[in-house]
């Protein structure tokens, strides 16, 4: 049995050290000024020519600089990149067990898994946890963006174009690229505070970061954070008493990440980089009131809230050289390792079927995953006689990835005997049972990639690139994407790209293994329903199938302008098809479906759920980004607004397979519920107005924006739909400088706005008054200080 550690007693001594050590100043200097023409910004990601600006790309990129991050206020950099990017979204659910300690991120309006993150050019591990419970991104595995330290961050690239032929599995959506900080010299340290205006959610968190040089010839620059939140509770009175909370979990994490380079000579360095991570979440169920029949009185005289701990630990490193051949080819050969583990104990619990003598917490079970890459990549560019040369790239990638699920303690899913006062068998531990011995497994695959990509200036004018992948996996077939795009300049203020690319999604391990059985009660008798692999017996009589790769066909059309001097403007329309989409399938729980399993060697089993490749989509939209700077007074204002409409549409779901089908012809696979949360859950559109004023020491921050509306659909009852109206908010900072500190008062969300109340609460559920996929949650406004001093 695992019992919660707080941080304050296990890491977090390590992680004040860490920040004490990166306190110390190696090399004094001025504070770096940010440059608001990110158009000008030379960029890795997306093209492999060594000296492409924003401005010269033929697709869409933002560059989000450290300032940029730092002034959205938050310490987590998705939530940063949310704020900053009118096309990334990322709500903040409650109640949905893993998902609150693991929280998902969707750019355009698709999957959380259907963007690919990077880390100074290289492929980021997912996380463990699969998200099964009602959340935007239901059946997704994606990266943990918060599990890197913000104050190791150079920039944030964003590719908002297809890039699968580029950089393979994944990048349907686009690509993350997260660029560290990598000097020998500067640094800086940093404390903040803060807490909503209803008076909870405190938080406090301390980082740093410091260059170091190694002799003449490399590099190291280090960086850590650490903090704690505490939970925040917008439930409202049941039964006349508030005992229910709903909203943030509480939190305690520490990070850590380095950066380093060293060049023994002119055509050689070796480079490496990584980072560790540990969150420590304690997030709730839905209380039992001391009547429920699942609670048992002589343990919780009152009835009891249960809490489930988990732990995500992780960690990631890079080791790699580069040189050059005496003929001009560029050489890159790397290691890539990623793992992530996450533990589940359930806590203020019991399993009613052991009765009086349960205990009240458990080891409920673990899961993980691990991915090791090597990369062998050349780059060369070739001069044809043209009026600029050819850049060449072109390399191979091997891929390992492997999944683990952990049983829990026999306890956390046993069957006890000891029925309820109503006569039930309620087994295994409340809000989370244990993950089964039947469950556990361990799970691998790897595949093998080719790639050639080509990228030239054809005219002073008109820029071509094409690129062209070739991917083999062990578990379900190979396939093959392609990318052309373009730029034409048809003056130096009016330029038009355009990019038509395919595309590729693996089925995750976590997809094709994740398995957690449990017992739910349909009509009063207990049966065994779950979330099960695809390959099991059970799955199969119900008609799954083995997951195939989801395609995708990519295509963009883009302005970018400059009308006057500092005004840069940049707009992009999209549409994204994808093809054999994955989905997590309806509970399959229907009485044909039962009484067929009983009868064909499936005793006890009531139905379940599994991942289908039943539906194909269609999203289309448009982004649109200015940015324009101009003297105020005796200052600079720099103004930034963004735009971005997406809507997507189901093209297609599958027919019901022959077996299932046979069962029951009336079986739902996919449900009004998801197709809801696919083509309406996320806001339609979402604008931010953001300025930054500096003048004589003070730089003021403010962004507004406005987060459109959003619908869930009912599972059975149309009338029971809801439409969430839009909702603004206002983001204020203001920043004193003194010599090398700063100062800083701000706030989030300062008008205090809430989204709309859910229908529900009306009835028996009015204590949960909002719906989690709120864009920008449900907790209010939120004041902060904060201390800082760069060298």
């Amino acid at each position: 049995m695992h019992v919660r550690r707080t941080f304050a007693g296990s890491r977090h001594p390590l992680a004040l050290g860490l920040l004490v050590a990166l306190a110390a100043p190696v090399h004094a200097q001025d504070a770096p000024q940010s440059d608001p023409k990110t158009l000008d910004q030379v960029i890795v990601t997306g093209t492999r020519v060594s000296d492409r600006t924003v401005a010269e790309s033929t697709a869409p990129i933002d560059i989000i600089t450290p300032e940029t991050l730092e002034a959205t206020g938050t310490v987590e950099l998705a939530t940063a990149l949310s704020r900053a990017l009118p096309s990334l979204n990322f709500p903040r659910p409650a109640i949905t067990d893993g998902t609150d300690a693991v929280r998902p991120a969707q750019l355009r309006g698709l999957a959380p898994d259907q963007v690919l993150v990077l880390v100074n050019g290289k492929r980021r591990h997912t996380t463990a946890l699969i998200n099964l419970n009602g959340s935007q991104g239901r059946g997704s595995s994606p990266v943990d963006l918060n599990a890197i330290p913000i104050a190791a961050i150079e920039r944030v690239e964003v590719l908002r174009d297809g890039a699968s032929a580029q950089y393979g599995s994944d990048a349907i959506a686009g690509v993350i690229n997260v660029v560290l900080k990598g000097s020998g010299t500067g640094g800086s340290i940093a404390a903040r505070y803060g807490q909503y205006s209803a008076g909870d959610g405190k938080q406090y968190q301390l980082s740093g970061d410091t260059g170091i040089k190694l002799g003449e010839n490399g590099w190291l620059h280090l960086a850590a954070q650490g903090g704690h939140q505490d939970q925040t509770n917008r439930a409202r009175p049941f039964q006349g008493r508030v005992e229910q909370r709903y909203g943030d979990p509480e939190i305690d994490q520490g990070a850590f990440s380095y950066n380093g380079e060293y060049n023994p000579t002119d055509y050689l360095s070796f480079y490496s980089f990584g980072s560790y991570s540990e969150r420590d979440v304690l997030s709730n169920g839905y209380f039992r009131f001391a009547g429920d029949p699942r609670n048992i009185p002589s343990i919780y005289p009152n009835g009891f809230l249960p809490q489930i701990h988990n732990v995500s630990k992780d960690r990631a490193a890079v080791f790699g050289l580069r040189s050059e051949t005496a003929g001009g080819t560029q050489i890159d050969l790397s290691y890539n390792y990623g793992h992530n583990g996450l533990t589940f104990d359930i806590e203020n619990t019991l399993n009613r079927s052991l009765g009086p003598t349960s205990p009240t917490q458990f080891y409920a079970g673990a899961l993980e995953v691990t991915q090791h890459v090597l990369n062998l990549d050349f780059t060369k560019s070739v001069d044809f006689g043209w009026q600029y040369p050819v850049t060449f790239a072109w390399g191979a990638e091997w891929r390992g990835e492997e999944f683990s699920e952990r049983a829990g303690e026999p306890l956390s899913y046993a069957n006890g005997g000891v029925a309820a006062p109503n006569g039930q068998i309620i087994p295994g531990a409340q809000v989370f049972s244990g993950f089964r011995a039947s469950d556990a497994g361990d799970f691998d695959r790897h595949s093998y990639s080719v790639y050639i990509d080509a990228e030239a200036d054809l005219t002073d004018k008109f820029s071509l690139g094409a690129a062209a992948r070739y991917e083999t996996y062990s578990d379900f077939g190979e396939t093959t994407s392609g990318k052309l795009s373009g730029r034409y300049a048809f003056t130096d203020k009016v330029a038009l790209r355009a990019t038509a690319s395919t595309g590729f999604r693996a089925p995750s391990l976590q997809q094709q293994f994740f398995q957690s059985i449990a017992t739910n009660f349909i009509s009063g008798i207990p049966y065994e329903i779950g979330t099960f692999r695809v390959d099991n017996p059970a799955a199969i009589a119900l008609g799954s199938e083995a997951l195939k790769a989801e395609e995708s066909t990519n295509y963009s059309l883009g302005l970018v302008l400059q009308p006057a001097d500092q005004l840069y403007i940049t707009i992009d329309a999209y549409n994204i098809q994808v093809k054999d989409r994955i989905l997590l399938s309806e509970n399959l729980t229907s009485a044909a479906v039962r009484n067929y399993l009983n009868a064909n060697g499936y005793p006890g089993i009531g139905g379940g759920r599994y991942f289908t490749n039943a539906v194909d989509t269609d999203t289309k939209g448009v982004d649109i980004i200015a940015t324009y700077g101009w003297d105020v007074g005796s200052g600079k204002l720099n103004l930034t607004a963004g735009y971005n409409y997406s809507k997507t549409e189901i093209d297609k779901i599958a027919p019901n397979p022959p077996r299932l089908a046979a069962i029951d012809p009336a079986a739902v696979r996919i449900g009004r519920t998801e197709i809801g949360r696919i083509t309406k859950g996320a806001p339609r559109d979402k604008f931010f107005l953001a300025g930054d004023w500096k003048t004589g020491n003070w730089n003021f921050t403010a962004t507004a924006t406005r987060y459109g509306e959003f619908t869930e659909l009912h599972a059975t009852d149309p009338r029971q739909d809801q439409t969430f109206g839009d909702e603004w908010t206002l983001d204020l900072a203001a920043t004193y400088r003194l010599n090398n500190w700063d100062f800083t008062v701000g706030g989030d969300n300062v008008l205090d706005a809430y989204p709309d109340e859910s229908k529900l609460v009306r009835g028996t559920r009015n204590y949960l008054p909002y719906n989690t996929a709120s864009p920008f949650g449900f907790n209010g406004a939120f004041g902060y200080i904060k201390v800082g001093y760069k060298w």
